[in-house]
């Protein structure tokens, strides 16, 4: 779907606190080979994700499925171009990437396919037992669009037992018809109550871009219709204009401004809430899901317990020293 052109100038200097790391290093290149090779897509790259040096240095990445073309025109959005046919074998390749990998924890997510009779509901589930038979103890995190309200395409894809379900709202109500143009804010919260009312085991999760007009009330309003959907898991970052076919930057947010927010949303009622210039919706995710019973952590010195579960040889990717807290 072609996006409008938004051609002003009034984008705000870009700040000290936005510079990121430039990508690179051994396992950015083992990564970038291992999805290339298996014709892959990850929302890190598709999506310009300003984390993607830290994250595929630390080994992990976020597949992205249904293709690398979108049928909605969000205004904000970097993945463009037209649709493409269903790659049927593309779930088995995602699995034996995330085993390859040695993944603890898959994040799978896709662009929007309003051109499939059920959105990509049961590719995202094939996704899902396809991971869930290459490593039967990872955790599955799946992002998925709105299905266009559809209450069967969600049912299809939480039978196959995801363990965090997440749906952004990204914006405002208010915003809504100028950032998410073919999208609704109303049906995007329906369809987070709904996945609670499906399986109210299944930890659901959203998130929020800031720098698009909004104001601190709006915002905390959402938050606040968020937490009353159900949702346990909430991600706010600075929404970063990807190309200049979209929207502006309006403003970009302190730090100390998304730690208030944090705090904010921790006081309505959030088990876990990252909040961040650089958060994204699959940032720390692993973390997360360590945090919310998951997984666990894994155990001192080299080898993680998790690649013997994926029948996989200990991977070539290399493990930075991070001290982490070891479920008792």
């Amino acid at each position: 779907m072609e996006k409008r052109q938004n051609r002003t100038n009034k984008t705000p200097a870009k700040p000290q606190w936005i510079r990121v790391a430039a990508p690179g290093g051994d396992n950015y290149e083992t990564i970038r080979r291992l999805k290339a090779a298996a014709g892959l897509h990850t929302v890190c790259e598709s999506a310009l994700c300003p984390n993607i040096a830290e994250c595929w240095h630390a080994g992990h990445a976020t597949f992205m499925i249904l293709g690398n073309g979108c049928t909605r025109n969000c205004r904000f959005c970097g993945v463009d171009g037209r649709p493409q046919p269903l790659d049927r074998d593309e779930p088995r390749r995602v699995a034996k990437a995330v085993a390859a990998m040695g993944l603890d924890h898959a994040v799978v997510t896709s662009v929007t396919r309003d051109d499939l009779s059920d959105g990509g509901a049961g590719h995202f589930a094939t996704t899902i037992k396809e991971i869930r038979k290459n490593c039967p103890n990872a955790g599955i995190e799946v992002l998925i669009p709105d299905f266009a309200a559809s209450r069967r395409a969600l049912e299809t894809v939480l039978a196959a037992g995801p363990d965090i379900v997440g749906h952004n709202m990204e914006t405002t109500a208010r915003l809504y018809p100028t950032v998410r143009p073919m999208a609704d804010y109303r049906q995007s919260l329906s369809l987070l109550c709904t996945a609670k009312q499906i399986n109210p085991e299944c930890i659901t999760k959203s998130g929020l871009m800031l720098g698009l007009g909004e104001t601190m009330d709006e915002i905390r309003q959402t938050i606040a219709d968020i937490r009353a959907a159900g949702v346990q898991v909430l991600t706010m970052g600075q929404y970063l204009k990807p190309g200049p076919e979209n929207m502006d930057v309006t403003e970009y947010f302190h730090p100390e401004t998304f730690a208030q927010l944090k705090q904010y949303a921790i006081e309505t009622g959030f088990a876990l809430v990252e909040s961040g210039p650089l958060v994204r919706s699959s940032y720390k995710a692993a973390a997360q899901a360590e945090a919310l019973g998951i997984i666990q952590a894994p155990k001192s010195g080299k080898t993680n317990p998790r690649h013997a579960a994926c029948g996989q040889k200990q991977p070539q990717i290399k493990t930075p020293q991070i001290r982490r807290r070891n479920k008792q």
